[in-house]
């Protein structure tokens, strides 16, 4: 088993942070592109106008379909950051400085997640999906505890670890689980784990 260190097992990657459109104003190529195309698109109205028999003035609908592109264009710059992963944070504006305290891309807040899930799955009926992962992760962190506070792991110094954890511990991380532990089981291993 490989070693890891805490911030392996409750770290994320981190997102670079969202590239913001070019201003309006310093943008040449914009303004042509943005003229080019509400032309084509006025043309395309008044045409369409004209086939269903009724009339439109094209400098009217030039300036609608100019003010329409405009109108994205700043809604664009204006909008919140995008949604980084699959809407469970949003990107934070480094360049502020500001702590954003509605985004969720808390390191905390995505290793509870990353527990909060798998330990749900006893109450459901996906116990053999519990099994397969809860009792690795009780042993990856307990491993990790073991070698910050006391230069060892379960691999490396079996009758130390087993010391240091007590029986019951020792046979929860050894033994193969047959059933998901019970709330009392798993706090009182926790608790043991935390006094290391």
């Amino acid at each position: 088993m490989s070693e890891a260190s805490i911030d392996d097992l409750l770290g994320h990657e981190e997102e670079p942070p969202p590239r913001r459109p070019k201003r309006m104003a310093t943008d040449a190529g914009w303004w042509i592109r943005t003229l080019l195309t509400a032309g084509g698109l006025a043309a395309v109205a008044v045409f369409g106008m004209r086939m269903a028999g009724l009339t439109l003035a094209i400098p009217l609908a030039f300036a609608g379909c100019l003010a329409l592109l405009l109108l994205r264009r700043v809604v664009a710059l204006v909008s919140a950051p995008p949604l980084v992963k699959a809407g469970l944070r949003r990107a934070r504006d480094e360049e502020s400085g500001m702590y954003n305290w509605a985004a969720s891309q808390d390191a905390l807040r995505l290793a509870v997640h990353r527990w909060e899930v798998p330990l749900g799955w006893s109450r459901r009926e996906d116990a053999e999906r519990y099994l397969r992962t809860v009792p690795k992760m009780l042993r990856e962190l307990t491993d990790e505890r073991l070698r910050q506070r006391h230069g060892l792991t379960i691999a490396s110094d079996p009758k130390s670890a087993r010391v240091l954890l007590g029986e019951e511990l020792w046979t929860l991380l050894t033994t193969p689980v047959k059933r998901p532990l019970a709330p009392r089981e798993l706090a009182a291993s926790v608790s043991r784990l935390e006094k290391l």
